[in-house]
């Protein structure tokens, strides 16, 4: 398994900073800040499929806008509501 492009990443976290909510995304057993550059360059992986976790006043948007991000670079999500 090789690691996303750096051009995913970035924009996976230039998008996420755009938004209050708390977003986190679960691989396995780990969770990552998705607003953390530097946990998406260790974990963020081109073949796996993450569980996204969006929380606060503005979680619609940020959900929706994640999902295009990583449907751009396809990236498989899976939304966690609740």
């Amino acid at each position: 398994m090789s690691s996303a492009s750096n051009a995913a990443i970035v924009e996976v976290s230039q998008t996420a900073n755009k938004f209050r909510s708390s977003i986190v995304l679960q691989y396995e057993n780990k969770f990552i800040d998705v607003k953390s550059i530097l946990g998406l360059f260790t974990t963020l992986l081109d073949s796996g499929t993450y569980d996204l976790h969006v929380h606060g006043p503005d979680a619609d948007e940020a959900t929706k806008a994640m999902v295009d991000v990583f449907q751009k670079h396809n990236l498989k999500v899976n939304v966690v509501n609740g």
